[in-house]
């Protein structure tokens, strides 16, 4: 049936090309989207090689501290799940990070269980349409009709304004048969004598969208013929199915008139790529990579898959095999100077380029991460967490002057109040530890143990004979069913206390406190920062804010019990980024969807070098 139906369609639709309507050309918006935050600079130095002597230094400095090795005893108690002091942490499980991918997602699903609100209990339907919110009233026919049975159906619809269109969007969501849709274009020609855009356009969506690109080709014929100029969104569907046939070529003169109107989509530059290598024209890729990275755009991943997969055995025998391991080492570094993380697909197809590398013997597992940061595959110890005294000044100066000085501040402050807390940290000796005071006492949903949480937390810590700071509000001061006075004036004797203007923000100070204190300093909290983070200047200021977030923040694990030692969720040792000592790489990959944009993978793969 398919087969007439193009045999008898084709002649409809030519003949009624000098009546298609080109009044109104409507754009189809396509989702061309990325969830890598990256740079447009993919190029780096001398190659990575970790810095055993500058991690040892960092670990002398804070062993010639008697209270810093005090704090390192607590973290990495913590880590450990024991303390030789105190049997109440021994054999307890590690808690994960806040930070760990999928964390967010285990942890709504836990708030929705004690809700009630079990997954198997929840509304699977699929989203309502947007066509013009009529789900319901229009189902698409089961098999082509004819142009009478078309008109019928339209008659029992009131004839309904936009039918067409709207029949073709119903057509397009529902994945129906193409010969449903050329029959409908046949009727459309046949009672109107044209074919408007719009309707071509849902048509060419649908066409590319199954695969069918011999059909794609007569589209173009068409509205090439048609219309003196193609917009942007038939451009971005005709890039799309010419790049996987053998016409690929064709995708770049489209590329190239696209380019005239908008900058091209990470997406149309990694079609027409992935086509290039496919068909062994490494050249003409590697330019068009080079351009999209020009114009400062991310590039997906599978444009990253294609260029590691599609290498021809010829190449590999000339010298084009050097310059293109050049090239796909240079997005390694990309991927580790913007912090990226390759998807499990994307990083099996570097395993296995890796372990082809001619007259070199490479292996690759997929490993894990200990808790002290070590290669659970190769035993190389990874970079570490920690910040270098470079990184942590460039830090604290930023944080300094966009966040703690910054204007936004002052809506929740005063620079009277900042004023006089800065002088009151300058009076102190440097901190071990900054507590969010209201964010902790609010870690019971039971108010009137709000000052109890928190004097657990101290206490706690100062077991471990840590100098605190508990930064509260003065409300926290007056007597009240949620703040016992006997809980706070302990909370005093054991820590240093401000307590703020009950209107102001307690983030600012925080940061300014723990970064006052030195590169050692912790603070507990359960706040994310991701509207501080946000604040900073340039990508490369916030994602070394994330790293020191994650090397700094302690988090209590679960609740807090009474007669029980309070527990924080585990610090990782290492950074969580793409990494090369020469003989060895290890690349940190996505295995899951749940990772929210704030976790960090925990799965690795572990690239050794075997001669």
């Amino acid at each position: 049936m398919g087969s007439s139906v193009i045999l008898n369609f084709k002649p409809w639709i030519r003949s009624a090309l000098p009546f298609i309507n080109r009044g109104s050309s409507a754009f189809l918006a396509l989702p061309y989207t990325t969830h890598i935050q990256c740079s447009r600079d993919w190029r780096c130095g001398p190659e990575l090689r970790k810095n055993n002597s500058r991690q040892t230094r960092v670990q002398g400095k804070v062993k010639n501290s008697t209270f810093r090795q005090r704090a390192d005893d607590l973290w990495d108690n913590t880590a450990d799940g024991g303390d030789k002091n105190f049997t109440g942490l021994q054999n307890l499980s590690i808690p994960k990070s806040v930070f760990a991918a999928g964390t967010a997602k285990r942890t709504a699903e836990i708030m929705k269980r004690k809700a009630g609100l079990f997954p198997e209990e929840e509304n699977h339907e699929e989203p309502v349409s947007r066509t013009n919110g009529r789900k319901g009233k229009l189902q698409p026919p089961d098999q082509p009709l004819s142009v009478e049975e078309w008109k019928k159906l339209k008659e029992s619809l009131g004839n309904l304004e936009h039918f067409d269109t709207i029949m073709m969007s119903t057509l397009l969501n529902s994945g129906a048969e193409l010969s449903i849709a050329k029959s409908l274009l046949s009727f459309v020609a046949t009672e109107t004598g044209t074919l408007p855009y719009k309707l071509l356009l849902r048509y060419l969506t649908l066409c590319v969208n199954g695969n069918h690109d011999k059909e794609v080709f007569d589209v173009f014929d068409i509205m090439r013929k048609s219309f003196p100029s193609l917009d942007t969104g038939a451009s971005c569907l005709f890039i799309k199915s010419f790049s996987r046939t053998a016409r690929w070529r064709e995708a770049l003169s489209i590329l190239q008139d696209l380019k005239k109107v908008i900058t091209p989509s990470p997406r149309n530059y990694g079609n027409i790529i992935a086509a290039a290598m496919r068909n062994g024209d490494p050249s003409t890729a590697w330019a068009l990579y080079d351009e999209l990275l020009a114009k400062g755009l991310n590039p997906q991943h599978e444009t990253w898959t294609s260029l590691f997969e599609r290498v021809s055995v010829e190449e590999e025998e000339t010298k084009l095999l050097s310059e293109h391991q050049e090239r796909l080492m240079g997005i390694l570094l990309y991927m580790r100077n913007n912090q990226v993380y390759p998807q499990l697909n994307l990083a099996s197809s570097i395993k296995t380029w890796f372990e082809r590398i001619p007259r070199q013997k490479w292996r690759g597992t997929w490993s894990s991460a200990s808790a002290r940061g070590v290669c659970k595959s190769c035993g190389t110890e990874l970079e570490s967490i920690q910040l270098t005294d470079e990184e942590y000044q460039q830090l604290k100066k930023k944080v300094m002057s966009d966040i703690i000085e910054g204007r936004d501040v002052f809506n929740k402050t005063t620079p009277e109040e900042l004023e006089r807390f800065k002088s009151f940290v300058r009076m102190k000796p440097a901190f071990d530890v900054v507590v969010d005071g209201l964010n902790v006492a609010n870690i019971n949903k039971d108010r009137s143990k709000q000052s109890e949480m928190l004097l657990a937390v101290v206490t706690e810590l100062t077991l471990q004979r840590l100098t605190v700071l508990v930064l509260g509000r003065k409300h926290m001061l007056q007597p009240s069913r949620s703040w016992d006075s006997r809980n706070m004036k302990l909370i005093q004797q054991k820590a240093h206390c401000f307590f703020t203007d009950n209107i102001s923000e307690d983030d600012p100070f925080l940061l300014y406190a723990t970064l006052h204190s030195g590169n050692h300093c912790r603070f507990v909290s359960k706040d994310l920062m991701r509207d501080h983070k946000a604040c900073l200047p340039d990508e490369a200021t916030r994602r070394l804010f994330f790293k020191w977030q994650r090397g700094h923040q302690l988090v209590v694990h679960g609740h807090i019990v009474a007669g029980r030692r309070v527990r924080f969720q585990s610090i990782p040792s290492c950074d969580t980024i793409v990494q090369t000592s020469g003989g060895t790489w290890h690349i940190p990959y996505d295995d899951t969807e749940e990772r929210s944009t704030y976790e960090v993978p925990q799965k690795w793969l572990c690239l050794t070098r075997m001669n």
